[in-house]
């Protein structure tokens, strides 16, 4: 027990080393999208910002996202502990976040009236 018990503390920790801290914000029109056009691709979406987008090569790159702080003065907008899979769907050149998650993605892991959160994502 006591080894099964290491094994996931030490995958957790790999986890979070390899993540990368940013923002997010979050958006409603999911299509069209520039990856896929008019195809629908769920709600379980994002747009990558500039620094990410890399002429589309980043389109269909699954992350976990994970919030972990306030941007701004909403107290506490984080769902502690709650992760999220996103879908790189499109670009938002300007969007003033890291990635602008779907509304449904944001609102797993955050209190949507914060409108722009800390997260981490690998």
């Amino acid at each position: 027990m006591k080894s099964i018990v290491c094994i996931v503390l030490v995958c957790s920790l790999v986890s979070m080393a390899r993540a990368t801290p940013g923002t997010a914000t979050f958006y409603r029109q999911y299509t069209p999208s520039a990856c896929y056009g008019n195809t629908p691709e769920g709600v379980m979406i994002a747009a990558a910002s500039d620094p990410l987008w890399n002429n589309g090569a980043i389109c269909g790159k699954i992350f976990t996202v994970k919030c972990t702080g306030a941007t701004n003065p909403v107290p506490h907008p984080c769902y502690d502990g709650k992760q999220v899979r996103v879908k790189i769907v499109d670009h938002c050149p300007g969007c003033g976040g890291t990635l602008d998650l779907s509304q449904e993605a944001f609102a797993a892991i955050a209190n949507p009236i914060a409108g722009v959160i800390k997260i981490d994502y690998w």
